[in-house]
């Protein structure tokens, strides 16, 4: 939607195909790249670190890594060659090491560890690069020096520094055990009990909440508020709120769509951003802060720095815009806030159990600024003719082929809600509701037939009968 205006695309006509696409809350896992932007944030609030590397993306747009993931033109040929893998400099390297310590290599990228001694090889996986699929990345094999080529046959062999830290969590685990038990030895048995144990608790993921509601120093540089505000001039603190909000949204045009000032004025964000089509609402088996459209205000030492305009539904949390301060484009706050909607979904479906799902509005795999939103998983994509939800991963390489998809790839399904009996539709006429078999019977004139079938097969037949089609 945009204000209070609902549409819908005719996916085979337009020229951007704007598929419907909703991540699974629930079963989100995140990203090496998500986990990054949420380390950059909490360093920044904990110990105000500013990373040197500032941001340049669009809004809600992801890392240079994602986007790289998510340009599925693969190369010719099984293998990569090497001469397009290059060297990293020693800096990088550190970089990437500390970015992570706990995970090892992911999809997404190599996690280059140091190692003692020795060498580094690097060899391109051997499964060969699906089409459609990103390619996987190079493996990086800690090899030891051949005896002859200068190698110091007195060192040991070089391991993996993962492995290194794990036997000394493995030996600090045990030392503890020992105190325990008053320096009785333990068993062999028990110290492989110790070991898997350890193993399970170190190698489980973290999830977003793990990094959003961890304790801070009470001596932090920096104090984040995020703030949810009803869309409501009668609501005192959207009220209070609500200049500070407009000024942040026309910085944010100008700087980032280079909007002029009289696109962006007070009038053009309340019509954008503050009029909705929802009516709040508070069921009783619905989440504390009800039903309806929302501002995610995003207080940083005490000023609004992001706004993520949300719609909370019975079934999903739908984001419908972002909007921050240009200043501080460096904390990646189109996915940060991205991946505190995700959380906050989480949290509203312990109270409402069938929401669940987080819209991030239209995937538009033809435009690749739009490509980020297919690296929240696991998504699905809606299938723009029977309307069944499906995998994103089954279908990026049907989009690679064309743009317009359909993804249901049973040929003898079909829309289960298509329009099926036209007469049914309802229609307003005069101030007077009424089935559109009747208002067809009073018109005078020609026939609007094609006009309501076009509609009605445009929102389907359960709509058709709830909503109000306006006939002059």
């Amino acid at each position: 939607r945009s204000g209070k205006y609902v549409y819908k695309p005719i996916m085979n006509q337009t020229c951007c195909p704007q598929y419907t696409i909703r991540c699974q809350a629930l079963s989100f896992q995140t990203s090496k790249s998500h986990k990054k932007v949420l380390k950059k944030m909490l360093k920044f609030i904990s110990k105000g670190d500013v990373s040197k590397v500032v941001s340049e993306e669009e809004p809600m747009d992801s890392h240079i890594e994602d986007v790289a993931a998510c340009d599925f033109a693969y190369k010719s040929g099984s293998h990569v060659s090497q001469s397009e893998l290059t060297p990293l400099s020693v800096d990088h390297t550190e970089r990437v090491e500390n970015e992570d310590k706990d995970t090892g290599v992911t999809k997404e990228e190599v996690n280059v560890q140091k190692v003692e001694s020795g060498s580094l090889q690097i060899c391109a996986d051997k499964d060969t690069p699906v089409p459609g699929e990103p390619s996987r990345p190079a493996k990086i094999v800690h090899a030891p020096p051949k005896p002859g080529k200068g190698a110091d046959l007195s060192k040991p062999p070089c391991r993996k520094a993962k492995d290194i830290r794990k036997e000394r969590k493995l030996q600090k685990l045990l030392q503890n055990q020992m105190c325990t038990f008053e320096g009785s030895p333990l068993q062999a048995g028990d110290q492989i009990f110790l070991l898997q144990n350890s193993k399970s608790k170190t190698n489980q993921p973290k999830t977003i909440e793990d990094f959003i509601f961890v304790s801070l120093p009470d001596d932090a540089p920096h104090k984040l508020e995020v703030r949810l505000v009803p869309v409501s001039f009668e609501d005192p603190q959207f009220k209070s709120s609500f200049n500070q909000s407009a000024t942040l949204f026309a910085k944010y045009q100008m700087a980032i769509h280079k909007d002029t000032p009289s696109d962006c004025g007070e009038n053009e964000f309340t019509r954008f951003l503050c009029d909705s089509p929802l009516e709040a609402e508070n069921a009783p088996n619905g989440p504390e802060c009800g039903y309806g459209s929302f501002h995610q205000q995003y207080w940083l030492d005490g000023k609004i720095i992001a706004v993520g305009v949300i719609d909370i539904l019975p079934y999903c949390v739908s984001s419908v815009y972002l909007y921050y301060d240009p200043d501080y484009s460096f904390l990646s706050l189109g996915v940060y806030s991205a991946l505190r909607e995700i959380a906050f979904t989480r949290q509203l479906h312990e109270k409402a159990p069938d929401l669940c799902f987080y819209y991030m509005g239209f995937y538009i795999h033809s435009c690749p600024k739009m490509r980020y939103k297919g690296q929240y998983r696991p998504s699905d994509l809606l299938c723009p003719e029977t309307y069944v939800w499906t995998p994103i991963e089954q279908c990026l390489p049907l989009l690679e082929h064309s743009k317009y998809c359909r993804f249901n790839q049973d040929v003898k399904a079909v829309d289960e809600g298509r329009i099926k009996e036209l007469g049914r539709v309802r229609v307003l006429h005069k101030r007077t509701v009424m089935p559109y078999s009747v208002y067809k019977k009073r018109r005078k004139g020609p026939s609007d037939e094609a006009s309501v079938q076009q509609y009605a097969s445009l929102v389907g037949q359960t709509c058709s009968e709830r909503m109000l089609l306006f006939r002059s």
